[in-house]
């Protein structure tokens, strides 16, 4: 993750999943539901294809963890960075800490993919606390890495990651107290708006730092620099706002064309006409006993 292209994969990884969790948040508040997705029937009442018992947030985080795993260890082609110890050194030195810290990082997120297939795949019924509870647990290991990822950085790099640490960390608290007090809307919308805040920042992060726009770099020597990343970071604050009003007013759109479109004349109970008298009632009743028993 420490390039370019690292750190861009992983703002598009958190990205793809504020997004999404957008959606839901809006469909769930704008249909009133209780829980933000509806827990699994039974495993034997869900449909035998495999498709049908795949968990595909659980297949995303595996496949983009994988994706940010692999690059760690393989890339550039030729390069390989899976020793930890140097056994040829006498002094036994640890080596790539950057890029263990960064696979350590992907691999808690891996098991919470793993978790969520797990329980909704293999299991009888869905465990959705245990879900919760491990997709916390991922968010908690990034922000401890993100605050030793800090040591022996320059000034410049410890502002971008202290500012993205704290976005971390307000994640992972919300994830944690989710596992206790599941189905809070205020919760929902919180979580997917730091959400939407940590992958733009991640992203503005990763140009900042390695392809400036300016084609100039920024300096931490220069007080400048630095007095404007926390004014950023605000601009980043109310880019997630305008990011998650824009998803609901669509959902919004979507979802009542979609309404006005299942609403077919007729197809609702009507009530029972209050204009007949009792002599026609039974006039009714009898000729729908005749039909019957013609049919």
């Amino acid at each position: 993750m420490g390039t370019f292209q690292g750190h861009l994969l992983a703002g598009i990884f958190f990205l793809i999943f504020s997004l999404y969790y957008s959606v839901m948040v809006s469909l769930a508040l704008l249909r009133g539901q209780r829980s933000l997705s509806s827990p699994l029937p039974p495993r034997e009442k869900r449909g035998h294809r495999w498709w049908q018992l795949i968990s595909v947030q659980g297949m995303m985080k595996l496949v983009v963890s994988l994706g940010g795993i692999i690059p760690e260890f393989f890339y550039p082609p030729g390069v390989n960075r899976m020793r930890i110890i140097d056994w040829e050194d006498p002094r036994r030195p640890f080596l790539f800490c950057d890029n263990w810290d960064h696979v350590t990082m992907y691999g808690f997120f891996m098991l919470s993919g793993v978790v969520d297939i797990v329980s909704q795949s293999c299991q009888a019924r869905q465990n959705v606390k245990l879900e919760r509870a491990a997709e916390a647990l991922a968010f908690w290991v990034l922000t401890l890495l993100m605050v030793a990822h800090l040591e022996n950085k320059g000034t410049l790099e410890i502002r971008v990651h202290g500012l993205f640490v704290a976005l971390t960390f307000l994640v992972s608290l919300v994830l944690t107290i989710e596992v206790w007090v599941p189905d809070q809307p205020t919760l929902w919308v919180l979580k997917t708006w730091m959400g939407l805040v940590l992958s733009s920042w991640m992203l503005q992060l990763s140009v900042l730092m390695y392809v400036p726009p300016l084609g100039q770099p920024w300096r931490a020597e220069n007080p400048g620099d630095l007095a404007f990343l926390p004014i950023f970071f605000c601009w980043h604050l109310g880019l997630g706002v305008a990011i998650l009003a824009t998803v609901y007013g669509l959902c919004s759109l979507w979802h009542h064309r979609f309404s006005s479109w299942r609403e077919v004349p007729g197809a609702k109970y009507q009530l029972c006409p209050r204009g007949y008298g009792n002599e026609e009632l039974e006039k009714l009743g009898t000729e729908a006993m005749l039909q019957d028993g013609g049919i």
